[in-house]
């Protein structure tokens, strides 16, 4: 278990702030209050402090990738399974699977496919609760598609929340993508898009639990 680049401030300024909690609040409230309850509220920073932990927390996890495989680019729950039109860069149908995470889950975003970035684009917008209908095209995201050696091509995208305030996006057009690996991450919590061929048998159900870099959400034709 390791803490992500992204969130070593975080850490350290949020355990600062724990800190001077503490200190105040058994400097000024230690003798005048009952103990169980002082012992209460001193528990209420520190419960913050290890929320901001598992939120930034990045498990060790050992990536099982074959041909035709497409991993599923972050942990959390599949909300959608649908067939769309995908209006930003194939203008066309595909098979759209969405995945929504929680403030409680893992944020860090990892390439479903092995291939070649193709295009990448970043797009300022609102931040409508992330399962808002229109948060996929009015809500701050990144698209980002990688073309894998049989000329394939899969598209996924970051889709800010109402609280995930800020996305990373690591990922340029004609770099190496390689299936497992980090793309980009998203703070507190949001939504990760993946546009399919047609045609591509899918792998997950709806409301289904999935990890990244553990689960395959779907086998390519």
């Amino acid at each position: 278990m390791k803490f992500h680049r992204e969130g070593h401030r975080i850490i350290l300024f949020t355990l600062l702030i724990t800190h001077v909690v503490l200190f105040l609040i058994f400097g000024l409230l230690y003798g005048q209050i009952n103990h169980i309850l002082l012992s209460i509220i001193a528990l209420v920073p520190i419960f913050l402090f290890f929320l901001i932990l598992q939120f930034f927390r990045i498990p060790n996890r050992q990536v099982n990738y074959s041909e035709n495989m497409v991993l599923c680019p972050a942990d959390g729950k599949i909300v959608a399974i649908e067939e769309v039109d995908e209006p930003e860069y194939f203008k066309e149908k595909k098979i759209q699977v969405s995945i929504f995470m929680s403030p409680l889950n893992v944020h860090a975003n990892y390439f479903p496919i092995s291939g070649n970035v193709s295009y990448v684009r970043y797009h300022p917008g609102l931040f409508l609760v992330a399962w808002h209908p229109k948060s996929s095209t009015k809500n701050e995201r990144s698209t980002v598609v990688v073309k894998d050696a049989k000329n394939r091509e899969v598209l996924f995208r970051q889709i800010a929340g109402s609280l995930a305030r800020r996305i990373c996006l690591y990922a340029e057009v004609d770099n190496t993508a390689n299936a497992g690996s980090e793309f980009g991450f998203i703070k507190f919590g949001s939504r990760i898009d993946v546009f399919l061929p047609l045609g591509s048998e899918i792998n997950v159900e709806l409301n289904q639990k999935v990890k990244g870099r553990l689960t395959r959400i779907a086998t390519l034709k």
